[in-house]
């Protein structure tokens, strides 16, 4: 399964500027659908295009591993692992 890591980058980028982010500012700039962010902030197991990714990666100043994490089947839900 592919963990996206949006909140952990959104988190990033508002200690950096010390300033709320909002979804919306994020869809504004990079001309993505509000509901698309949503979605990739809030569902597990979201379908998301390459240009999405592609947009976000320029959009933070990340690499794609910065963004996306493989998880193992075996390992999503298991309380012994510590994501």
């Amino acid at each position: 399964m592919l963990r996206f890591k949006l909140r952990e980058r959104i988190a990033d980028l508002e200690f950096r500027e010390r300033k709320r982010i909002q979804l919306q500012e994020i869809a504004a700039a990079t001309g993505l659908n509000r509901m698309t962010l949503s979605k990739l902030a809030n569902q597990h197991g979201a379908n998301v295009q390459t240009d999405v990714l592609d947009k976000l990666c320029t959009y933070f100043g990340c690499r794609i591993e910065d963004l996306v994490e493989h998880v193992a089947d075996e390992m999503v839900g298991s309380p012994d692992v510590v994501q």
